[in-house]
């Protein structure tokens, strides 16, 4: 039989982070951590205030009733745990650890063998404009060639010249410049800061405009002179049908795939797979879990041989992470089998 227990951390940032919906110090995770004839298997149940529907009512109750139930010699369904997306995704992860029988391995594959890396982003807090260009020119000194910048929380004509600015040293063949505003922008000023920031050739812009306005965003991607990605738009979205009509109403250019906050690996399958028969592109991007969380999106990505470069960098915001084979070099994420995971923090 399974046993399970539950673990919490509440992660602490090197540098709070700053976005367009506030300053973040620290964030909790749970983890589920399952045991059966000796094997181990560990899932992070992530959540970031204000955007998990599921948190904080009633959430880590929620989290000990799971393992209650298994330990009573019942694993529940995960289809049962539709309305708890980052729990889902935590057991689901947990379960497939746990199944491998061969720590933190959920898809064996050549990332997990040390023989490839994923391709990622660098990701550009907010901060001032001289904290900005500092990271800026950090991360393309590590040889970073996609940037994602969050936009939205400062002065608008800031960030357009700090946009000026990297455009000036930087032609589009050599850096590739993401944006996301986090909804920061309104329904009557999008348009116009839209054509404005199409002058620096973005390759796209994450949710111009707060989720659940479909018609406005419509719009928006109809006209935007820039590719427009969904991100905060998926969250909530259960049923498959509303899923179809959401990216028939909308229709996006790419959508981004959390599995945290949309239900873990299975339901984010299923978003690519509407979409993909929509002809809309998608990546995938970690939602500030610990590497327990990463580790899972990154091996789980890798399998789906993705063609864009995918948002998997959060690894090194955190000063009291959990230890694991995971590595940046340069803007490739490696898995190395020369290094164990360590679990002390939440064992």
């Amino acid at each position: 039989m399974i046993k399970a227990r539950v673990s919490r951390i509440d992660l602490q940032f090197i540098t709070p982070g700053q976005t367009s919906r506030g300053t973040l110090n620290s964030k909790p995770s749970w983890f589920f951590i399952l045991e059966h004839n000796g094997y181990s298997g560990v899932g992070e149940c992530s959540v970031i205030a204000g955007l998990n529907p599921e948190y904080p009512d009633g959430y880590e109750q929620k989290i000990f009733e799971i393992a209650e139930k298994i330990n009573s010699g019942v694993v529940p369904s995960l289809d049962d745990l539709d309305e708890f997306p980052s729990i889902r995704f935590g057991l689901e992860t947990a379960l497939l650890d746990l199944q491998h029988e061969s720590a933190g391995i959920l898809f064996p594959s050549a990332f997990t063998r040390g023989e490839k890396g994923i391709p990622i982003n660098g990701l550009i807090w907010m901060g001032n404009k001289q904290e900005m260009q500092s990271r800026i020119r950090e991360k393309l000194d590590q040889g970073f060639r996609v940037l994602k910048l969050k936009v939205g929380a400062l002065d608008f004509d800031e960030e357009i010249s700090l946009l000026r600015n990297i455009r000036n040293q930087f032609k589009p063949a050599d850096l590739e410049i993401r944006l996301d505003a986090n909804g920061a922008f309104s329904v009557n000023d999008a348009p116009e800061k839209l054509k404005q920031l199409s002058d620096f050739h973005i390759h796209s812009i994450e949710q111009p405009i707060k989720a659940g306005q479909w018609e406005a965003m419509a719009e928006i991607c109809h006209t935007s002179p820039l590719p427009v990605a969904l991100d905060e738009e998926l969250i909530g979205i259960i049923n498959t049908i509303i899923k179809e009509k959401m990216l028939d109403t909308i229709k996006p250019q790419y959508i981004i795939l959390k599995p945290s906050l949309i239900g873990g690996l299975q339901k984010s399958r299923e978003w690519i797979d509407i979409a993909a028969a929509k002809n809309i592109g998608w990546w995938a991007t970690s939602a500030l879990e610990s590497n327990v969380g990463l580790n899972a999106i990154a091996q789980w990505v890798f399998t789906l041989n993705p063609e864009m470069v995918q948002g998997l960098g959060t690894g090194q915001v955190f000063s009291n992470n959990i230890d694991s084979p995971l590595e940046l070099s340069g803007p490739l994420l490696y898995h190395r089998v020369n290094v164990s995971w360590d679990y002390s923090r939440i064992l």
